[in-house]
């Protein structure tokens, strides 16, 4: 479902004379549908920048990033132009990150079914899936019609994960997805990961809750083989 050839990362500090920082190199990576993989490696060693090339939010000076389409073939995210990359994250990869950023005055509901919505699926149909989730998340219904901006932190996280997971991704990504939740809601993140994997899905998250790592995954990547000289 996804492959990483030969990825290389480095951050031009325009600002500061030019300066150039690099991230990985050579990242090589195959997922399967069914599999989820673990980034590893200590902070700093670049596994959410990994995931944010992944995901379309970085570029890559070097090597290809492919996505399995619905027909068998390959787009090269690193290659996809803007409406490429849109169409990509409406329909075949999603992504759940740590922070929540949204436009405020959005009524929650509507900011967890956006996505099924834009993937083709009818207000109805969204906004219940949508309910779905954020009854299993545990947010109380009268928050719904309020913007999650004036949210708590764990309330915030839980809202990103429903959106995240709202729509059937084959591919998605997780960046800390269990960050700032209790014992309960952990569990029900847990739980969402399990389903998409057996569902099909190809997963590649970071997770420095060994235990929430243990209990999902079954590959490992260490990112620091990976890790670019200064």
């Amino acid at each position: 479902m996804l492959c990483l050839n030969g990825v290389t990362k480095t951050f031009n500090l325009h600002n500061q004379g030019e300066r150039t920082i690099p991230v990985v190199t050579g990242v090589n990576l195959k997922l399967n549908a069914g599999e989820c993989m673990a980034l590893m490696g200590s902070s700093g060693s670049g596994k959410s920048t990994l995931i944010r090339m992944i995901y379309g939010n970085y570029g890559c000076a070097a090597g290809e990033i492919l996505i399995r389409e619905e027909d068998g073939s390959w787009t090269d995210l690193a290659q996809a132009d803007p409406r490429e990359v849109i169409r990509l994250r409406r329909h075949r990869l999603g992504y759940v990150s740590q922070f929540l950023r949204v436009i405020p005055r959005v009524a929650t509901i509507d900011v967890v079914s956006e996505p099924m919505r834009l993937a083709g699926a009818s207000d109805s149909e969204s906004r219940n899936r949508a309910a779905e989730l954020l009854t299993r998340l545990n947010l109380p219904e009268a928050l719904w019609d309020l913007s999650p901006t004036t949210f708590s932190g764990g309330e915030q996280q839980r809202v990103n994960i429903a959106r995240g997971f709202v729509h059937p991704y084959p591919a998605l990504l997780l960046d800390e997805p269990t960050a700032s939740l209790d014992k309960v809601n952990r569990q029900v993140v847990l739980d969402l990961i399990l389903e998409a994997r057996d569902r099909g899905a190809a997963i590649l998250g970071i997770f420095h809750d060994h235990e929430a790592r243990e209990a999902v995954c079954n590959r490992f990547l260490d990112v620091e083989e990976f890790k670019a000289a200064a």
